[in-house]
């Protein structure tokens, strides 16, 4: 299967996993963040900011 490039998504996933490691998270549930989808890192971050 072809992976379709969102790089409009692609580059605010970049953004969301750069603020999460500023803040010292680096894995969520024992995965690196680079293997988590945008949904799963949106909903920690957004549940962290709130």
């Amino acid at each position: 299967m072809r992976k379709i490039e969102h790089p409009q998504l692609d580059n605010k996933r970049s953004k969301v996993i750069d603020r999460l490691v500023k803040d010292g998270i680096f894995k969520i549930n024992g995965k690196q963040l680079y293997e988590l989808s945008f949904y799963e890192l949106m909903k920690h971050y957004t549940a962290k900011t709130n």
